[in-house]
């Protein structure tokens, strides 16, 4: 079996046991424009059209007005947690990074306990930006696998869609990253499960196809090189044509990431293949 890094990527998300270790001081943003602000009743009514197409700034505006109301139908839902994740997502510094995700758990915490637990996005966006909080801090991941399960089968069972099959996606690569028994969750027949079940569902993105040429990869069939290269392929062009907005700069160094490696894999078992009498 070959060996894949641990959590290394910024979809496959760890947790910690409640919130202990995260930071706790949210980032300050400079004032960006004079115009006035967003009410939270115009931000309510535009939430599901934010997103990775949406400038910094626009996201920075909303994420300044949420973080003033106390407004239950907004703190109810996912958009304070993905306001942040994608905020932190395209954040280069590390500090400023793990401030931004903490703060998107603070906020699918608060919608948890504010009538939320039945949306699987709260729990999805959670998770999302708990893993990219402590994404450089392993030893606090390891301790916490059993609740990360947990969090994405809710997601899983609430919105299995959502994201294009981000719940599937996530919980598949979790399987595929964690150790296994007895030391964690890893399980490789069901992280090829879910990854093959996320690119049948949802071959639209490009992840899907990453996480699953990953999986094939990991399963050590040196068979699979064939499709491991197609996956990879077809999730690489899905991303370069595809209009992932600020998403696809962070999504490319995921690709880099195994492009290398997928390649030095075809070049090894083609010169075995050439030594054999």
């Amino acid at each position: 079996m070959r060996k894949l890094r641990l959590f290394s990527t910024l979809s496959i998300l760890a947790f910690l046991s409640g919130c202990a270790g995260l930071q706790s001081d949210p980032v300050q943003f400079d004032r960006l424009s004079d115009k006035p602000m967003e009410t939270a009743a115009s931000l309510a009514a535009k939430q599901n059209q934010l997103g990775p197409l949406n400038d910094t700034h626009t996201l920075i505006e909303a994420l300044t007005v949420l973080r003033s109301t106390q407004d239950p139908v907004l703190r109810r839902t996912s958009l304070g947690s993905r306001l942040c994740l994608y905020l932190a997502e395209r954040e280069t510094n590390q500090e400023n990074r793990e401030k931004l995700a903490a703060e998107g758990v603070y906020f699918a915490e608060a919608a948890l306990t504010q009538g939320g637990n039945g949306d699987g996005a709260v729990h999805y966006y959670l998770a999302a930006n708990l893993g990219l909080a402590v994404r450089e801090h392993i030893s606090l991941a390891m301790n916490s696998l059993d609740r990360l399960e947990n969090e994405m089968k809710q997601a899983l069972d609430l919105s299995p869609d959502i994201d294009d099959g981000g719940p599937l996606r996530l919980l598949g690569t979790l399987y595929l990253k964690a150790p296994s028994w007895p030391n964690g969750i890893g399980d490789r027949d069901k992280a090829l499960e879910l990854l093959e079940r996320a690119v049948k569902e949802h071959p639209g993105h490009p992840l899907n196809h990453l996480f699953y040429a990953q999986a094939l990869w990991d399963d050590g069939d040196e068979t699979a090189l064939t499709q491991v290269k197609s996956e990879f392929a077809l999730g690489e062009k899905l991303l370069a044509e595809g209009n992932w907005g600020y998403s696809k700069v962070p999504w490319k160094k995921e690709f880099d990431e195994y492009r290398q490696e997928f390649g030095d894999a075809g070049s090894a078992s083609q010169q075995a293949l050439l030594s054999i009498p």
